[in-house]
C-alpha cells in the first residue's frame, strides 16, 4: 500500500484555531472545513502527499461513522464507544499512514482542526488541549484510536481489527498510555489481548485483575525480551502469568469474605512529625506507616490533580489511603506507578471523568487535590485562566457527585483572601453549601511544619456535620525549619567542592517557594526574576538546574545551580521517591507539589474530625 504523507499543521499556528474553535458551535466549526491549510507542512521524503480528493473521501468516511452516532445534535456513553471502535479500524485502514508519520502530533492537529473539525469538538467538547493538538497522542481525539488500532491489527484474522472489543478504552489505556513498556509493542499487546479474551474471570474484579496482569509483566520486562519470542511461546508465557494473577485475585478475594480485621500493617497514628531523615525530610514512608499505633483506623480517599503524587503520600502518612488517583499528565502518573505500585491510577482530566465510571469512589471519607493555580479576574477569558478555571470547577462538581465526608483543596493564597476572587469563593461556597457542606478557608505556610522553604499555599477544607465542628487547623509547633545550608548541605560538599563550606555558612535561611513553572512556556529554573535574586543571596545560581552538585573543580567561590534531587529536598519530599521524566518535567512534578509534611498536618486535622 502507498505511504501518504499528511499536512502538518504546527503549534504556532495550531493553538490560535484550538482556542478560536473551543467558542464555536459546531454548525460554524463545519463551515470551517478545509482540506488545505495555508500555514500546513509536509515532510520533505517518506512518500507521496495525500491528495485532496482521499482527504475528502476519509471526511465522508467519518462523518458517516458520526451521524450513526448522532452527530451532531446527540450521543452518549455506548454510542461514543461503539464510534471509537469502528473510527479506529476506517482510520488505520484508510489513512495509508506509516508509523513515522503516524508518530506526528502536527499531522493529528491538521487533522482535528482543518479536516474535521466539527467531529472533533463534537466527540469531546470543550476539550482539553492535548485532546485536539496532539501533545499527547495517547489522548488525541483521532491519533489514540489509529495507535489502538496499529497495535493490535492482525493482518491474518478474519477481522484484523477484531481485538479492538477485547477492552474498554479505560482498560486499553492501561496498556498504552500508562504502561509504555508493554504498549509499545504490537507484538506484545496483540498477545496480551489473545491472552485476555480467553480468561474466565467469574467472580473477579476484571479491572483489579489485569490491574495486576499488567504489573507483573512489568516486573519481567526487565529480564525478557517479548519481541524476541515466537507467538505460541509469548501466549504460553503471559498464560502462566495470567494464571498467577487469577490465583492471587481469588485470594483476596476469599481473604475478604474471612475477615473484616482493620489493616493493621497499614495504619498510621495521629500524633508526633515523624524524625527527621538524612535529607531532612520525614522518613520513607514505609517507616512512618509501621512504626504506627496497630489499631488506629484508616480512611479511602480520591486524589484529583495529583501530580508526582506528594500530597497523596502525606495524607498517606495521615491515615488515608488512595482509592484512585487522577491526573492529565503521563509522566506524573508513571511518578506514581514507581512508588507505589499499588495505587489505582487514571491519567486523564478530570474535565474528561465522571464517577459513575468507578461508582466504588461514591461516598469515600475525602476528595483531595492540589488544583492548577487560577488566575485573577483579569485574566478572565484568557487560556491561562479558562483551562484552570474549567479544572477548578469540574473539581467541585466531582465533589458533589462523590459526596465524600471531607473535602481538602489547595491553590493560591490570593483564592482565600483576595477581593479579585470574590465570586470565585461566592461560586464555590454556594455550590458547597447546596451539597450539604460546611467549610473553612486558610492559608498555611509550609515552613511552619518543618519545610525549609517559604512556601504559602490557599486551602479549603470542607466537612459534613456534624464532623465540621471537630476540625480545627493546624498549628505551628513553634521550631524554626532547617535551613538551605543545614538540609542541602551535605549534597553540596559530597564530592569534594572546595567551597562548601562557605556555601553552607551563606545559605543560612530558608529557600523562596520553588516555582514549578508553565507547561507552556519556560525550562527547569527557579522562576521568575525575584525568585531567582533570592536564590543568589543564597548562593545558587537559579537560571536553570544542574545536572550534579559541584565537584572539586568548581570554583570555591562560585554560585552552584541546584540539581532536581536536591529540588525534591526543599519539597521535604522523600529521599526514596523517584520521579519519570526528563529534567524539565521531574523539576515541573518537583515545583508543582505540596511538601508532604504540610499535607500530613492538614491530613491528620481533618482525620481526627472524622475519628472523633
Amino acid at each position: 500500500m502507498m505511504s501518504f504523507l499528511y499536512p502538518r499543521l504546527l503549534g504556532e499556528q495550531a493553538r490560535p484555531l484550538f482556542e478560536e474553535y473551543r467558542g464555536l458551535p459546531l454548525t460554524e466549526l463545519a463551515g470551517r472545513v478545509a482540506f488545505a491549510h495555508e500555514s500546513a507542512v509536509y515532510v520533505a521524503t517518506g512518500g507521496d502527499r495525500v491528495p485532496a480528493a482521499r482527504l475528502q473521501e476519509l471526511r465522508a468516511g467519518v462523518l458517516d461513522l458520526a451521524d450513526r452516532a448522532g452527530f451532531p445534535d446527540d450521543s452518549d456513553r455506548a454510542r461514543n464507544s461503539e464510534f471509537d471502535l469502528r473510527l479506529a479500524a476506517l482510520l488505520h485502514a484508510e489513512m495509508g499512514m506509516v508509523p513515522a508519520e503516524a508518530a506526528s502530533r502536527d499531522v493529528w492537529a491538521f487533522l482535528a482542526l482543518a479536516l474535521l473539525p466539527d467531529v472533533a469538538f463534537w466527540r469531546y467538547p470543550q476539550p482539553p488541549r492535548d485532546r485536539v493538538l496532539g501533545t499527547d497522542l495517547t489522548r488525541h481525539v483521532f491519533g489514540r484510536l489509529w495507535w489502538r488500532a496499529q497495535l493490535i491489527r492482525s493482518s491474518d484474522a478474519l477481522d484484523p481489527y477484531g481485538a479492538l472489543k477485547i477492552l474498554g478504552e479505560a482498560a486499553f489505556d492501561q496498556i498504552y498510555a500508562r504502561r509504555a513498556a508493554l504498549g509499545g509493542s504490537p507484538h506484545m499487546v496483540r498477545a496480551i489481548l489473545r491472552v485476555w479474551k480467553e480468561l474466565d474471570l467469574t467472580g473477579l474484579n476484571e479491572r483489579e485483575t489485569l490491574r495486576d496482569f499488567l504489573k507483573r509483566l512489568l516486573r519481567l520486562a526487565p529480564f525478557v525480551l517479548f519481541d524476541g519470542i515466537e507467538e505460541h511461546a509469548l501466549d504460553h508465557e503471559l498464560r502462566a502469568v495470567a494464571r498467577e494473577s487469577i490465583d492471587a485475585q481469588r485470594r483476596t478475594s476469599e481473604s475478604a469474605h474471612d475477615s473484616t480485621a482493620p489493616r493493621s500493617s497499614e495504619t498510621a497514628g495521629d500524633g508526633e512529625r515523624p524524625t527527621t531523615g538524612p535529607r531532612g525530610e520525614q522518613p520513607p514512608i514505609t517507616q512512618a506507616v509501621s512504626a504506627a499505633s496497630v489499631g488506629t483506623r484508616r480512611f479511602r480517599s480520591v486524589e484529583i490533580c495529583a501530580g508526582a503524587g506528594a500530597q497523596a503520600l502525606g495524607l498517606e502518612r495521615a491515615g488515608f489511603d488512595p482509592v484512585l488517583l487522577i491526573d492529565s499528565k503521563a509522566d506524573a502518573c508513571f511518578t506514581i506507578d514507581l512508588n507505589r505500585p499499588a495505587w489505582d491510577v487514571v491519567c486523564m482530566d478530570i474535565m474528561q471523568f465522571h464517577p459513575r465510571m468507578r461508582p466504588e469512589l461514591l461516598g469515600v471519607d475525602l476528595v483531595s487535590g492540589g488544583l492548577p493555580r487560577v488566575k485573577s479576574s483579569a485574566t478572565v477569558g484568557r487560556t491561562e485562566d479558562t483551562e484552570e478555571r474549567g479544572v477548578l470547577r469540574a473539581a467541585i462538581g466531582l465533589v458533589r457527585s462523590i459526596s465524600p465526608k471531607a473535602v481538602f483543596l489547595e491553590n493560591v493564597p490570593d483564592l482565600v483572601e483576595s477581593p479579585a476572587f470574590a465570586v470565585d469563593r461566592s461560586w464555590i461556597e454556594a455550590e458547597l453549601r447546596g451539597a450539604g457542606y460546611r467549610w473553612s478557608w486558610r492559608i498555611l505556610n509550609a515552613a511552619d511544619f518543618g519545610v525549609p522553604q517559604n512556601r504559602s499555599s490557599g486551602f479549603l477544607v470542607a466537612l459534613r456535620d456534624p464532623y465540621f465542628t471537630r476540625f480545627t487547623w493546624p498549628q505551628s509547633d513553634g521550631l524554626a525549619p532547617p535551613t538551605v545550608g543545614q538540609i542541602l548541605g551535605p549534597t553540596m560538599s559530597a564530592r569534594g567542592w572546595p567551597g562548601a563550606e562557605r556555601w553552607i555558612k551563606g545559605a543560612d535561611r530558608i529557600a523562596p517557594a520553588l516555582v514549578g513553572g508553565s507547561d507552556r512556556r519556560g525550562g527547569a529554573d527557579l522562576g521568575p526574576t525575584g525568585s531567582k535574586k533570592a536564590w543568589t543571596s543564597l548562593g545558587v545560581n537559579g537560571n536553570s538546574l544542574g545536572d550534579e552538585v559541584p565537584d572539586a573543580d568548581f570554583p570555591a567561590d562560585g554560585q552552584p545551580k541546584l540539581t532536581v534531587d536536591q529540588a525534591a529536598m526543599i519539597q521535604a519530599i522523600p529521599s526514596d521517591w523517584r520521579f519519570f521524566g526528563g529534567k524539565t518535567s521531574r523539576y515541573r512534578q518537583i515545583g508543582h507539589a505540596m511538601p508532604p509534611p504540610l499535607a500530613t498536618a492538614v491530613g491528620q486535622a481533618i482525620a481526627s474530625a472524622l475519628r472523633s
